[in-house]
């Protein structure tokens, strides 16, 4: 079966599962509403469904802003629990979706558009002119991009798994497109073709990229914000940087005004053997009870204590197999993010090998071929809707181009939290090319349980922008930085640590040409790439985890 149609039938699967990206609860009791036409700034009306408390008025106000249909229960969900607790909720089809006016481009109206619906909310006579903005997901990212407009009556706001840069860590990484995901959620959104091959070509940050994407407007945020983030998230990373950024630096009122949580869950229902009681705990019941809390702090002035409570709160993964769960997965409590640890490196060594201990040989390394049109195929991870979570790799069957390293089985716990990079000596024969490294936790049975995979383009080896691309020198070793994002996970005794490396894990990512060529031409002839993986003394590659002491 070829790339194309893999990708075709994969995202096709994406588009029917994105409609449950986290779990809300169903409502029977919802309140009536109204619906109304809200004007933007330029003229175009957004349909907006606005559901009352019962009684006289005024209420503060929640506001959520959806591109799945504001009748939708990812829209209406929590109408009944916030109405009934004194809030008016309010529910809006973003631009150019479902009934509202306008064109629909993915996410590049609606800082204005959160700004002015926020600001009309405040000016209506139901409302105490204290405002409130939610939502997960897509709704996360159109809450956060409200908050960076600054409105001047929005008091708050409560985000569920939403990334800090739609364009770097959401529909790129490391670099490479990501396939499933993005492709398949344009394609969701009724994108053309043409218009998603434009979106894969968009690898650099342009001015139209930094007009609109939240991590160049953030610094603009003036409100506390609940984060609330699963380490097998599709935007996992985006939880944890948009908690650090806006409690340590960010804009007076948002700085030491935030909150995190980390479960253990993804953008859809784990698979794989692994489970993790009580690891969505902020997701039972949509989030709705702990919102109540937040809102009644934030939008009634009520002194519940929310705030006086730790800021962070994570969820440490442990063994997990289900029905055989270890006592070691659990929340913690923390004053900040990340904890205190000790970055210890974990060097890659001969027969495969993974030691806290440097190499010692003078030269060692091994070499594979990578054919683009025979891609690693991809078994779990942080992805959306389906083939979500901590699958065993064993399911990839020994091929010369996907490399396993483990260390001896562990004699005491390897307790991680914190920010991951793979220090990668490494090569390649052309001008460009990929690599893939996977951490796993490596259970005494086999099992091969994923905990992060992110990948490289070496032609970002130096950063994103277009003036930092460097094309590889054939056949010269580089010290390259894969970043892996942050995990918190207990390697228990008896456990291997794994580190799997390939350059290609499709369709999570797309297939790298090897030709140096535009990104994303799909024009282009794919080369057989021979990439060399180097761990001796003098280029020495290694995992640098934050082990804590425990």
């Amino acid at each position: 079966m070829s790339v194309k149609t893999v990708r075709s039938l994969w995202c096709l699967a994406v588009c029917l599962c994105l409609v449950t990206p986290v779990p809300v609860r169903a409502r029977d009791d919802a309140p009536a509403k109204q619906t109304v036409m809200v004007p933007m700034r330029d003229g175009v009306k957004l349909a907006t469904d606005i559901y009352l408390p019962e009684g006289d008025g005024p209420w503060p106000a929640v506001v959520t802003r959806t591109p799945y249909n504001k009748t939708g229960p990812l829209g209406k969900g929590p109408a009944g629990p916030l109405t009934k607790a004194g809030y008016v909720l309010v529910v809006q089809d973003v631009r150019g979706r479902y009934a509202s006016e306008g064109v629909n481009v993915p996410f590049e109206n609606d800082m204005e558009d959160g700004y002015d619906t926020v600001e009309w909310v405040a000016a209506q006579k139901f409302c105490t002119g204290k405002v409130g903005i939610y939502g997960a997901s897509a709704m996360g990212i159109t809450s956060n991009l409200a908050a960076a407009a600054a409105p001047p009556h929005l008091a708050a706001a409560y985000v569920i798994v939403a990334p800090d840069s739609l364009f770097l860590r959401s529909r790129f990484v490391g670099g490479a497109f990501k396939e499933s995901h993005s492709g398949g959620w344009l394609r969701g959104q009724n994108l053309s073709e043409d218009k998603i091959t434009e979106y894969r070509q968009r690898a650099y940050p342009d001015q139209r990229t930094k007009n609109t994407d939240f991590l160049y407007h953030r610094q603009n945020v003036r409100i506390p914000m609940f984060n609330v983030g699963g380490w097998h998230d599709i935007f996992a990373e985006g939880s944890v940087s948009n908690f650090v950024y806006l409690q340590n630096e960010g804009h007076e009122g948002a700085r030491g005004n935030q909150k995190l949580f980390m479960g253990a869950f993804g953008h859809g229902k784990l698979e794989g053997d692994l489970e993790y009681p009580g690891g969505a705990r902020d997701l039972a019941a949509g989030g709705v009870d702990e919102q109540l809390r937040w809102w009644d702090h934030w939008l009634k002035g009520k002194e519940n204590g929310i705030m006086k409570e730790p800021p962070v709160s994570y969820y440490l993964m442990a063994s997990a197999r289900k029905g055989q769960q270890s006592s070691k997965n659990r929340i913690v409590t923390a004053d900040s993010w990340p904890p205190k640890s000790d970055k210890t490196r974990y060097y890659l060594h001969d027969k495969f090998g993974i030691s806290p201990k440097p190499p010692q040989s003078a030269e060692s390394s091994v070499t594979y071929s990578f054919d683009p049109t025979k891609p690693v195929p991809t078994v779990g991870g942080q992805n959306l809707g389906r083939d979500v979570g901590p699958r065993d790799q064993r399911t990839i069957q020994p091929r010369q181009d996907y490399l396993r390293f483990q260390t001896e089985p562990l004699t005491e716990d390897v307790t991680v939290a914190g920010h991951i990079d793979m220090e990668l000596w490494a090569a390649t024969d052309g001008p460009d090319t990929d690599f893939m490294v996977k951490l796993v936790d490596i259970y005494p049975d086999g099992y091969e349980a994923l905990i992060l995979d992110y990948p490289l383009r070496t032609r970002f080896r130096f950063g994103r922008e277009l003036s930092n691309v460097r094309m590889m020198p054939p056949d010269k070793p580089e010290l390259l930085k894969v970043d892996m994002w942050s995990t918190a996970n207990v390697f228990e005794a008896g456990h291997r640590i794994g580190i799997h490396i390939s350059s290609s894990n499709f369709p999570r990512f797309d297939v790298n040409p090897n030709t140096g060529g535009p990104i994303g031409d799909p024009k282009q002839t794919p080369r057989t790439a021979k990439n060399t993986i180097y761990f001796d003394a003098t280029r020495p590659s290694a995992i640098v985890l934050p082990v804590v002491k425990q």
